[in-house]
């Protein structure tokens, strides 16, 4: 048997391309494999290091079926981007790829809660420091992804409470504008969201 990243496997009982066109399925399932297994990516994406998949979802038939029985599975965005599989939503940190764990999000939303660990600096999430100013500064992305400056304060904790004031509001208003789409388990994740200083 040809096993993909040398845990997927295929039994040939659900398309992986129709006239000529690899399926949104196998393209799914083959990124998802490679995200967690392949050495190459780990260089390159080392958030991925540690990630695995479910025993069912190493199986591209269960994955195929799973997929067309959720919520948002099919749907694109307003730039004509598919949604996203998800896995840290419904559990934060999370790192299994499941049935439990995962569900179809908008790009948007996807977005907003990539935590960027590489890029972080000294400071908790959200904040910088301004030695020009000696203040720290409170800045966040909105929902149509753009920085958004918070303001300027004397100590870090409250710039971060700013952060967190505003990416909560972010998050529950992205849940509001897009309940009537995506999974209820996605959007209740979403509304009870609370940012941490450890994030």
């Amino acid at each position: 048997m040809n096993l993909i990243c040398g845990v997927g496997f295929n039994d040939k009982t659900r398309p992986t391309s129709i006239n000529g066109k690899i399926t949104k399925e196998y393209k799914l399932w083959s990124s998802m494999l490679h995200r967690c297994y392949d050495k190459k990516n780990h260089a390159i994406h080392p958030a991925y290091i540690g990630c695995s998949v479910s025993d069912n979802f190493k199986n591209y038939s269960y994955f195929y079926d799973w997929c067309h029985n959720q919520t948002g599975f099919g749907n694109f965005d307003e730039n004509g981007r598919d949604w996203h599989l998800d896995k840290d939503i419904l559990i934060r940190d999370n790192k299994i790829y499941s049935e439990d764990n995962c569900v179809f999000v908008p790009c948007k939303i996807n977005m907003l809660l990539v935590k960027r660990y590489s890029a972080r600096g000294l400071y908790p999430i959200g904040v910088t420091y301004s030695k020009k100013n000696r203040k720290f500064l409170a800045h966040c992305t909105n929902y149509s992804g753009v920085k958004e400056s918070l303001g300027c304060f004397s100590k870090g904790i409250d710039a971060f409470l700013a952060y967190k004031t505003f990416k909560e509001n972010v998050l529950k208003l992205a849940a509001l504008w897009n309940e009537s789409k995506i999974d209820q388990r996605a959007y209740n994740a979403l509304m009870s969201y609370e940012v941490s200083i450890s994030d």
